[in-house]
């Protein structure tokens, strides 16, 4: 049987768990799979996108393809976390069929992940940290909470995919039990960690290579010296250490980086990704621009309008040419069919550790909490009927998630609260959300603040207009 007709018997799964798993398979395989997404997300176009957003979606689908199987090559993703990988990863997440009865009830696709900030305590004290975290703080989410969240985002949705941040989420515990514990008891879940990797002990990582569903994205800010100058000295050494760890074991690893005006270039250079990514050996890497909220919340640190054109043009660079899976929560805007946030199809929303719920991490203002959705007889239903979540999918559909491919609005410029901050604040005003911290109120009152971040999104828009009208939106020839 050749490989055609294995992708036509419907036996993908076993076509992918093949080629991984074997070297000589995939190297033969590997093009073949390439050729089969081209057709399924270009040539055929299930949605009706941009045909320069499908070759984005494409393109970023086949790094991710080459950044696993680099990682097996190298030794660094073992056999048995590979398994695990395409078990809840693939095969749950990717493939899950029970995601079409969850639509056919709601009458709407449900959100493909939540984030959730279990406890707010950290060992680390960084400037600028969107989650205000405090060492000395103890406030959390309790164990039967942070549990039922996530039996009922499996049960009623067929959400096999969990992101967890912090303050510093291993120091997270209840009652004795913490976040290993959590993971262990839903073995079906995959778990995207975020994480300052100062507590990923040699211990850690085995029980984590035991575990097989939990991936740590460890902070770096750049090299040495920007990473402990943001994170506190000696915290890079710590991080590589954590790094090797992770290696020796086969446990799947990438970098989460906060891009700023200063290290902007760095964390887009190859030095940079020659060395997390060929030396370090991450598997992944996630980039998020500063933003101006939380603790020290300041316009100053944001990139600017040149320095995030190009961040763009770098990061697509490395996804196209080297096949490294980085993406930018903005400037990949394209490859998520714009925002992701308030529980939009396959998005998201947030949950932190006093139970307030949010449309994404980086929106400090709320309408609901977990704890009182719970103790009112609700679940995770309740949340998707917020009209401030509704407010914002409204403005996302209109945008472009729900238009023909010739409306789509200009997702280089995706997001509702840094590029369209007067959407937000309409949406915050109409729905009486409540800012969820005294920093969020500052915020709230600041016209500098208003006027700054509305300027930021409407010049940001015109400087990439020019972009996205010529590469996204002229017409083209599907093989051009």
């Amino acid at each position: 049987m050749n490989l055609e007709q294995v992708f036509q018997k419907g036996a993908f799964r076993s076509l992918i768990r093949t080629a991984f798993g074997n070297g000589v398979v995939r190297r033969a395989a590997i093009p073949f799979i390439e050729r089969k997404l081209w057709q399924r997300i270009v040539e055929n176009n299930p949605v009706d996108f941009p045909l320069q957003v499908r070759r984005d979606k494409y393109d970023i689908v086949v790094a991710m393809m080459h950044s696993i199987a680099r990682g097996v090559s190298r030794g660094v993703i073992s056999k048995e976390a590979l398994n695990r990988l395409f078990e809840t990863l693939l095969d749950n997440v990717f493939l899950s069929k029970q995601r079409l009865n969850a639509t056919e009830r709601l009458g709407f696709e449900p959100p493909l992940f939540v984030l959730v900030s279990p406890g707010k305590k950290c060992n680390l004290h960084c400037t600028g940290c969107y989650a205000c975290s405090d060492s000395q703080s103890a406030a959390k989410l309790d164990w039967d909470t942070f549990d039922r969240i996530i039996t009922e985002k499996e049960r009623l949705w067929g959400s096999y995919f969990t992101v967890i941040s912090g303050g510093e989420p291993f120091m997270w515990e209840d009652n004795g039990l913490d976040l290993l514990d959590m993971a262990l008891k839903h073995p079906s879940q995959f778990f995207l960690v975020y994480t300052n990797g100062t507590l990923i002990t040699k211990s850690v990582a085995k029980e984590l290579a035991k575990l097989g569903n939990v991936t740590p994205a460890i902070s770096v800010e750049g090299f040495e010296e920007q990473t402990d100058k943001r994170r506190g000295k000696g915290v890079h050494k710590r991080i590589l250490q954590a790094m090797e760890n992770l290696r020796e074991v086969g446990v799947p690893f990438g970098i989460s980086a906060t891009a700023t005006r200063e290290n902007a270039e760095i964390v887009t250079s190859d030095e940079f990704n020659d060395f997390y990514f060929e030396k370090q050996g991450a598997t992944y890497g996630w980039i998020f621009q500063y933003m101006p909220i939380g603790r020290e919340h300041s316009l100053e640190p944001m990139v600017t309008l040149q320095q995030r054109l190009e961040m763009y043009n770098r990061t697509w660079r490395l996804v196209r040419e080297r096949k490294i899976f980085v993406a930018d929560f903005w400037n990949s805007g394209t490859a998520s069919s714009g925002c992701i946030a308030a529980a939009r199809p396959g998005g998201y929303f947030y949950i932190n550790w006093d139970g307030t719920i949010t449309p994404c991490a980086f929106i400090p203002y709320s309408t609901h909490n977990i704890f009182d959705v719970f103790g009112n007889g609700g679940n995770l239903d309740t949340i998707l009927h917020s009209p401030f979540f509704r407010k914002i999918r409204q403005w996302q559909d209109d945008y472009g998630y729900a238009q023909p491919a010739e409306n789509t609005g200009n997702w280089l410029c995706p997001c509702v609260i840094r590029d369209h901050f007067e959407v937000l604040l309409k949406a915050i005003q109409d729905t009486h959300a409540k800012p969820i911290d005294e920093e969020a109120v500052d915020a709230l009152t600041d016209p500098g603040y208003h006027g700054g971040m509305v300027a930021y999104g409407s010049n940001y828009y015109h400087l990439s207009n020019k972009v996205w009208a010529e590469h996204y939106m002229a017409k083209q020839a599907v093989n051009s």
